[in-house]
C-alpha cells in the first residue's frame, strides 16, 4: 500500500510520514520541493508570476514521479499531485493570466499520478505550532488554511479515485496522530 501525506505546507507532514514508514516497514520518500525551488533559483515564499509557479510544478512532479516510481515496494510520502494542485491553484486570483491548455495538462497530469502511485491519500490539517524554516514556504497561516481547503476541496473531486482519510485537525501530538493513522489505516478503519 502506497500512502501520501497531503495537506498544507508546515502541518507536520514529514515528520508524521518518517515515523509511520518506520512503524509499516515502508520506504519513505521524501520529495523535494526546496530542493528544486533552490536548483531553479526561487524561494517558495516568494511571489512569482503564474507562468513560472506552472514551470516550476511540472518540474516538482516530474521528480515526484521519478522518486515515486524508483521506490522499491510500498511507501509512503509526505507530498501527493494533490498538494502540487492545491499550491497551483492557491496562486490564481481573478486577474492572473493562465495558460489554459497548460494548466488542465498540469492537472490532469497530477490526478492521473494520484490514481496510478497511490491506494490511500491522508489529509493531514493544519494545528502543529508554526515555527520558520529555511527554504520552506510563507508561514502565513490564512495562506496554510486556503491551502487546506483548496487539497480538502480536490481530495472529494470525482476524478481521484484512491482512499482518502482526513483526521481532526486538533490532533497534533505526533504519537496521538501515529496511533490514530494506524488504525485508520486497518481494513475498516474508516467508519
Amino acid at each position: 500500500m502506497n500512502v501520501g501525506l497531503c495537506g498544507a505546507h508546515r502541518t507536520g507532514k514529514t515528520t508524521l510520514a518518517l515515523e509511520l514508514a518506520k512503524l509499516k516497514g515502508a520506504q519513505f520518500v521524501r520529495t523535494r520541493v526546496s530542493e528544486i525551488f533552490k536548483e531553479c533559483g526561487l524561494h517558495p515564499a516568494q511571489p512569482m508570476d503564474f507562468a513560472t509557479r506552472l514551470d516550476i510544478q511540472f518540474r516538482i512532479l516530474d521528480a515526484c514521479e521519478s522518486d515515486w516510481q524508483a521506490a522499491a515496494g510500498n511507501f509512503i510520502t509526505d507530498r501527493t499531485p494533490v498538494d502540487l494542485m492545491a499550491y497551483t491553484l492557491g496562486d490564481i486570483q481573478g486577474e492572473t493570466q493562465v495558460s489554459q491548455p497548460e494548466f488542465d495538462r498540469y492537472i490532469e497530469r497530477c490526478f492521473d499520478a494520484a490514481n496510478r502511485f497511490f491506494n490511500t491519500l491522508l489529509i493531514v490539517q493544519p494545528g502543529v505550532p508554526l515555527t520558520e524554516a529555511d527554504g520552506k514556504a510563507a508561514l502565513n497561516k490564512a495562506y496554510i488554511e486556503h491551502i487546506n481547503s483548496l487539497v480538502i476541496g480536490l481530495c472529494h473531486d470525482e476524478r481521484l479515485r484512491c482512499r482518502v482519510i482526513s483526521f481532526p485537525r486538533n490532533l497534533t501530538v505526533l504519537n496521538e496522530r501515529v496511533s490514530t493513522v494506524l488504525a485508520l489505516l486497518q481494513p475498516g478503519g474508516l467508519k
